[in-house]
């Protein structure tokens, strides 16, 4: 049944893209379509079936000639009477053929609003709406494919089976407890405990295919950042293909934030090439400042920063002044030692540097290490596909039961500090937040958290589940004494 909710009138919208085509598409959808038609093309069309007809405006004057297709209610997108007229695709023939059809009783449609009609008349669900959208703006093939899965029903499938699956279990934990003197078929403890476990493994799955669903309609953002001359354009260009940005031995070349767009394996990407962040006291006012204001928003607003290292230098101050910022912001990194073939190699070289540069930038343990030559590639090929994964397991999460086991044998491993003869105790702790994952714990007292134990329970954490390039943020709530 139609919703009482939607507008009784009828609307109209030019349906293909603004310019020049060889077709384009006017879209109507309300109760008067029948009239509209009989108006502007002097009869009404047989249902579902492709007719040639001439359009005409409300003087009877030939507008265009063209196909007409009809759609009765209920059988249609909207679930209302639809009709499709595609004409010739010029802007002025289509805007004549739009006038043509509010004279004869429409209205200009709403953005979105034939999607609209269709959630409201139960044609589609939410998701599927939002699916509609997703499938327009799709920026790759794979993110085309995912908004199909989506419009198609998978993702409101899931959901409504595991939503079945609570409900069966909850009425079974009630009859339990409500006639406990029955035998109720089947449920004992241990079986609900494992269907529960199977309820949220699938819950599980259903929010890393989301994840993976919002990285394919937004994509991911990785800047480029370092010293100036350290190799940023030149890696830019070397991962485009293209002379994107200007490379020059003379260092702050690169003034302002280069956004360049492009897709790797079905994910959107967009890289950003930065100005030479220099340290406080040598960067000269005026462009050079705002270059560098510009080159820290652009860490802000990355999801994955790559920070180059010039190899012939060696890790300096600077790029652990650089190093602290992006941590500072909770972003994922990855450590690039730049112009690798100029140094001299003997058995361990790559070994030897990378460990201390570890030692020099020790709180970026948690970050890959890659030895590049942006002027000949090598290892360039590595750089894109370690972004994504980086990327990838800064939305990972893990489950509230594992990450409580992981917390007891922590605990046991290392007994928690005290202090002024009380010990810290933790209650629960659970995974509130991904991008960056964060971490609370219900505690007795969070003054009795020693860094050095947060550091503990951080590393008990890695080594369950890596979270590869990625910070990890810790937070300690003293639990209510009601609880």
């Amino acid at each position: 049944m139609p919703s009482d909710e939607v507008a009784r009138d009828t609307i109209a919208a030019i349906a293909t893209p603004a310019g020049r085509g060889g077709i384009g598409v006017v879209r109507l959808s309300g109760p008067r379509v029948p009239e509209i038609a009989a108006r502007v093309l002097g009869f009404v069309p047989e249902p579902r079936r492709a007719i040639f007809g001439r359009f005409l405006d409300a003087d009877g004057a030939l507008v265009d000639e063209g196909i007409a297709l009809y759609f009765p209610a209920p059988h249609s997108y909207t679930g209302e009477a639809v009709l499709e007229l595609q004409g010739h695709g010029g802007p002025v023939v289509m805007q004549a053929l739009l006038g043509a059809c509010l004279d004869a009783g429409a209205r200009i449609a709403e953005p979105g609003e034939f999607t609209r009609r269709a959630f409201l008349e139960g044609k589609l669900d939410l998701a599927q709406a939002e699916a509609v959208a997703d499938l327009i703006d799709a920026a790759s093939r794979q993110a085309a494919r995912s908004a199909l899965r989506s419009l198609g029903g998978e993702f409101s499938a899931a959901i409504d089976g595991l939503v079945a699956r609570l409900i069966e279990l909850r009425a079974l934990i009630e009859a339990t407890l409500d006639f406990p003197e029955e035998e109720v078929d089947g449920l004992h403890r241990d079986d609900a405990a494992t269907r529960l476990v199977a309820v949220r493994a699938a819950l599980d799955e259903v929010l890393r295919k989301s994840r993976q669903g919002s990285l394919l309609r937004s994509g991911i953002h990785v800047v480029l950042a370092g010293r100036p001359n350290v190799g940023k354009s030149s890696l830019l260009n070397r991962l485009v293909g293209v002379e994107r940005a200007i490379v020059s031995p003379t260092p702050g070349t690169t003034r302002d934030a280069i956004d360049t767009p492009l897709t790797f394996r079905g994910m959107p990407l967009t890289l950003i090439d930065t100005a030479g962040i220099r340290r406080r006291g040598r960067i000269e006012p005026g462009v050079e400042k705002y270059s560098v204001l510009r080159a820290l928003r652009a860490i802000e607003r990355a999801d994955v920063a790559l920070l180059l290292i010039d190899a012939l230098e060696g890790v300096t101050a600077q790029d652990a002044h650089i190093a602290g910022m992006i941590i500072e912001k909770w972003k994922s990194a990855v450590l690039l030692i730049n112009k690798w073939d100029a140094v001299p190699k003997h058995a361990g070289t790559e070994r030897d540097f990378a460990t201390q540069a570890r030692a020099q930038l020790k709180f970026l343990d948690f970050v890959p290490v890659r030895f590049i030559s942006a002027l000949h590639g090598t290892g360039v090929d590595e750089v894109l596909p370690l972004a994504l994964q980086v990327q990838e397991e800064r939305l990972r999460r893990i489950p509230t039961a594992q990450l409580n086991q992981l917390l007891q044998a922590a605990q046991q491993a290392h007994a928690p500090p005290s202090k002024a003869g009380v010990r810290l105790r933790f209650y629960f702790a659970s995974q509130v937040q991904t991008d960056p994952p964060t971490f609370l714990f219900h505690v007795n007292d969070p003054e009795l958290v020693h860094f050095s134990y947060a550091r503990h329970l951080e590393n008990r954490i890695r080594r369950e589940v890596s979270f590869l390039g990625t910070p990890l943020r810790l937070s300690f709530r003293k639990r209510p004494r009601n609880q």
